[in-house]
């Protein structure tokens, strides 16, 4: 059996375009995603120009790939219910409440493992 049989590439490539479109589309018309893209792009920042060890660099990369997955999932949730909600749902609220705080215990977390990180490097 030939690889080209096993592996299209046109549909692994029209793949790849469908999710940096969702990238794209998450930047421009999510603020939070914005703003944590911002934070994680400062963090690299420090990560290469600070002598970190290359386990606090994958904790860090580690990190910043939970909270933007999550984030990105959270926006998915709430398009989703938004698109479906004819009229205020508390349950539909409380799910929303339920997405956005997975994003929040992940961000307080890789803020706390950026200071564990970080702070050392700069005393």
């Amino acid at each position: 059996m030939k690889i080209k049989n096993i592996i299209s590439v046109r549909k692994q490539a029209n793949s790849f375009k469908n999710s940096f479109r969702g990238l794209r589309v998450a930047f421009f018309e999510e603020q939070s995603f914005k703003i944590q893209v911002i934070a994680a792009l400062v963090v690299v920042l420090l990560m290469f120009s600070l002598p970190l060890h290359s386990i606090e660099r994958a904790i860090l990369i580690l990190a910043i790939t939970v909270v933007l997955s999550l984030e990105l999932l959270n926006s998915q949730i709430e398009r989703a219910l938004d698109t479906a909600q004819f009229d205020h749902n508390p349950k539909i609220r409380d799910i929303k409440d339920l997405s956005t705080s997975a994003v929040l215990i992940a961000s307080v977390g890789a803020l706390v493992i950026g200071l564990f990180i970080f702070i050392p490097y700069l005393t």
